[in-house]
């Protein structure tokens, strides 16, 4: 199932029984590292202005986009700041983009009612033809045209422009870079067949029996309770699974309630309860037999804003007895068998979607690791914490697998840098909507599907199916 050379030499469900019961022990892990701690908040006040947050983006990506406008543009060019700006001089600058857009959700529609103002109308995307791009730096402004996408690019993109200024004012782009890949840690993966198992978007609580089923299916597999001795051995070669958010369904969010009198919600249960307790136990049998990190997504019950914060150990009161169980952030970094996985739940892909000219996930997942930033719309349309210092969401190091959850399908590539770095993109679909999970073999950085689908209610006799 997972290898086809481990496939070829087991035995399948129509061989006789073997003399001897077979055991398969779990590959182990041979180094791990948790590498997310300047996602952790130590400190959390929010009595600061998020124009720190820009100004530190800024000052942070400056002197590496000025070293690939060199390279770019040769090492003669003039770099100048907009207050040096001269009218038709060719020179570079470096700034932060802000997207001015007409259909941007703003606080005061959502207060149409008071303002006998008419509602917005829900959209999937906010882009619109009369959008301007505007640059800024620390101390001014100016509108930008010329040779630059403006429905494809976010505001809070930091990039190099080459160009000069008209008379009325507006800079005439040229040619534009970004950060592009930073450098990447040398490769020590192993040199045998071993797996990390993603899934993402379990939707627990959302009164779906065909997930759960699939979910179901999807933690035998794991477990070595399900296939012949052929998936057996392979599954034991699963040396992590990682679960990337909305383990929760957006369905146990009872919003109503908090508008309801206390009277009336005193001797009611928050529909989260039920789905946190079966996700103890999901979790209980997935830890009794692989390691397992576990990182928040946006339905489920930790802190809103990105770097979402681990879910609390006291709510998994049985799983939490076991030293596999590793509660992360969001997003996640670490170090699995001498690989670097980065990765987030997918708002940050989402928001990016929203607000950009880019239909495909995979596509925007690309376009970020060449911008050299995680989540470049938060602060702006994206909950972020006020970071003063620093950002932590610039990719300081190039990842060997880069992926974000909640996909609408699955879809994997293979990326190589300028500078050779060798990097696998993966979206993870929605498991409550897809009965899907990604695979990685580790020796190789190939990807593969595996669907966990359940019985059919379209047809008389539905049959429950695993494939990869």
């Amino acid at each position: 199932m997972f290898s086809e050379q481990a496939a070829r030499t087991a035995q399948g469900l129509l061989a006789p029984p073997s003399a001897e019961a077979s055991t398969f022990a779990r590959v182990p892990v041979s180094t791990y590292t948790n590498c997310s701690q300047h996602f952790r908040l130590g400190e959390r006040s929010f009595n600061r202005q998020y124009a720190h947050i820009y100004a530190t983006r800024l000052i942070q990506m400056r002197p590496l986009l000025l070293e690939r406008a060199r390279q770019k543009w040769g090492s003669g060019i003039a770099v100048r700041k907009l207050c040096e700006l001269q009218t038709a001089e060719k020179c570079c600058i470096v700034g932060t983009l802000f997207k001015s857009m007409q259909l941007q959700p703003s606080i005061l529609r959502e207060i149409s009612e008071e303002h006998n103002l008419l509602p917005q109308p829900p959209r999937t995307k906010y882009i619109h033809q009369s959008d301007e791009l505007i640059l800024e730096d620390e101390l001014q402004r100016i509108k930008l045209e010329g040779a630059i996408d403006i429905q494809k690019l976010v505001t809070g993109t930091i990039l190099a422009i080459y160009g000069s200024e008209r008379e009325d004012g507006r800079f005439v782009v040229e040619d534009h870079c970004f950060a592009d890949l930073p450098r990447q840690l040398s490769w020590r993966g192993p040199s045998t067949d071993r797996f990390v198992l993603l899934v993402s978007g379990l939707g627990l609580g959302g009164g779906s029996g065909e997930s759960f089923l699939g979910m179901q299916l999807l933690v035998d597999v794991v477990t070595g309770q399900l296939g012949a001795e052929g998936e057996q051995s392979c599954a034991a070669q699963i040396s992590r699974v990682i679960l990337a958010g909305n383990l929760l369904s957006q369905n146990t969010q009872n919003k109503d309630t908090i508008n309801k009198a206390k009277y009336l919600t005193k001797k009611t249960q928050a529909a989260s309860v039920e789905a946190v307790k079966m996700l103890d136990e999901i979790l209980l049998q997935l830890s009794a037999s692989v390691p397992v990190d576990v990182m928040p997504g946006e339905f489920d019950p930790t802190n809103y804003t990105l770097p979402q914060q681990p879910l609390h150990h006291c709510m998994f009161p049985l799983a939490g007895a076991y030293s596999t169980l590793q509660l992360v952030t969001n997003p996640y970094q670490a170090d699995i068998d001498g690989l670097r996985f980065l990765g987030t739940s997918g708002q940050n892909v989402n928001d990016i979607f929203k607000y950009s000219s880019m239909e495909d996930y995979l596509e925007i997942l690309e376009w970020t690791l060449h911008v050299g930033h995680l989540s470049p719309t938060a602060p702006d349309t994206l909950g972020c914490y006020p970071f003063y210092k620093t950002d932590p969401f610039i990719f300081t190091d190039c990842p060997h697998v880069y992926f974000c959850g909640n996909a609408p399908h699955f879809q994997s590539k293979e990326l190589t840098g300028v500078d050779g770095q060798q990097v696998l993109l993966v979206t993870i679909p929605d498991f409550s909507a897809t009965q899907t999970a990604c695979l990685i073999n580790l020796r190789n950085l190939t990807c593969q599907p595996i669907s966990f689908s359940g019985f059919s209610a379209d047809e008389d006799e539905g049959e429950m199916e695993i494939s990869h």
